[in-house]
């Protein structure tokens, strides 16, 4: 058995939920979709008992009704895991920063960016459009649209 096939095997043991939800891309590469109320125990356990102690990043798409946020982990031998939930817009996610404190970045990305509302995310500096940015502003929503010049100061 291929360490996936085994951290497959783990995953659905432990949440069947998971069933049919976890696949192996190609070698170490495992997809989870999970939902986003079972997001933080499955984050946890593969960061916790897993082994998997290096947070890469965070990949965020306009779904539509929902972003899709992409976690990427990884574990010193190899493997990669992206777990893959989604969170309708307007609703929030908890932040990981208890986990992985440097997600933090990751996360403000998303708020800026894409909108995403993110619990518990401790105070810090908006990144990466600069504090002049409007807030309500969110330059990678498929139906966003730049202000007119000047209409910013009107």
């Amino acid at each position: 058995m291929s360490e996936a096939e085994a951290l497959v095997a783990q995953l659905v043991a432990t949440f069947p939920a998971l069933t049919g939800r976890v696949t192996i891309q190609r070698a170490k590469r495992v997809w989870i979709d999970v939902d986003r109320q079972a997001f933080p125990e499955v984050f946890r356990r593969l960061a916790k008992d897993l082994g998997f102690e290096v947070f890469c990043m965070i990949t965020g798409l306009d779904e539509g009704a929902d972003l899709g946020l992409i976690y990427h982990l990884a574990r010193n031998d190899g493997l990669m895991a992206n777990v893959k939930t989604r969170c309708p817009k307007g609703e929030s996610m908890q932040t990981i920063t208890s986990i992985f404190p440097g997600g933090g970045i990751y996360e403000r990305e998303l708020i800026d960016l894409l909108g995403a509302h993110i619990e518990g995310l401790p105070e810090g500096s908006r990144y990466p459009l600069p504090d002049n940015w409007p807030k309500d502003e969110h330059p990678l929503l498929k139906d966003w649209k730049p202000r007119e010049k000047g209409a910013q100061d009107a």
